[in-house]
């Protein structure tokens, strides 16, 4: 019988016996936040999704996704769930920590979630330093170059991008066509602060600067919609999409069972 790709399948005996394999194990970490209000919250699941599509076709293991990550500025729309800083590093830190103590070197973090991009290179940097190991992460939104995107947006490749827009809207569409409603997107425009105009959770515009702010999400733009057009976003483009960044997993994952994560 064929065994299984993901840990959560397998008993302690299978996950033993799997280490003589030298195997690479995907960690998936993604988050629990508003996408507008025509998408669900948990887009950790498409995190979830390609994460184990990636492990399957290319014999890596998948741990269970992390649903939750830092996105304080999110705060202000119910229904998310936010991590301290402090509080994500821990997590990232002791799951990355309970393979490494049998063995397992070859870590891939698969991360779904921008914001937490920042918190898990000191992780990854503070466990180089403790243990000589050199783990990975894939910031898997962010690996969409920029002919890749035009490519599956033509003439409105900028136009589609953004928070509540794509690429997240169209994966949504081919993983969970059935929990997407474009006809609740109501165009607004961005709020201001200080009197000037809101560009993102993060700044606001001053003459040629980006002044940097404490803002929330709901101060950006009130519909959660913080950049991009979702009316772009299609079934067809999600699945371009997703096969771009699975393909890229899997590449990395082959190369990645030919290096040593102790020695660069």
């Amino acid at each position: 019988m064929t065994r299984s790709h993901r840990l959560s399948d397998l008993s302690f005996v299978e996950f033993q016996a799997a280490l003589a394999e030298e195997p690479v194990v995907l960690l998936p970490f993604a988050s629990q936040e508003e996408q507008g209000p025509h998408a669900p919250m948990g887009d950790y699941r498409l995190t979830r999704q390609i994460a184990d599509l990636a492990a399957q076709r290319s014999g890596a293991l998948v741990a269970p996704t992390v649903p939750f990550g830092y996105a304080d500025f999110f705060r202000a729309f119910a229904g998310g769930i936010q991590l301290r800083s402090q509080t994500f590093k821990a997590l990232v830190e002791d799951v990355a920590v309970s393979l490494l103590d049998h063995g397992i070197t070859r870590l891939i973090i698969v991360n779904g979630h921008t914001t937490n991009g920042f918190l898990i290179d000191e992780v990854m940097r503070k466990i180089q330093a403790e243990r000589g190991v050199y783990l990975t992460s894939i910031d898997i939104w962010q690996s969409l170059d920029a002919d890749t995107w035009r490519a599956i947006h033509g003439d409105n490749a900028s136009a589609a991008r953004g928070h509540g827009a794509d690429p997240m809207t169209s994966v949504y569409m081919h993983y969970f066509p059935d929990q997407i409603h474009l006809n609740r997107v109501s165009p607004r425009d961005n709020g201001t602060a200080f009197g000037l105009p809101v560009q993102n959770p993060r700044s606001v515009r001053f003459g040629t600067a980006s002044i940097n702010m404490p803002l929330s999400a709901r101060d950006a733009n009130e519909t959660g919609i913080l950049g991009g057009d979702p009316s772009f976003s299609t079934p067809e483009k999600g699945a371009q999409i997703s096969e771009h960044i699975i393909g890229l997993l899997c590449d990395f994952v082959t190369h990645l069972k030919t290096q040593d994560p102790k020695n660069l």
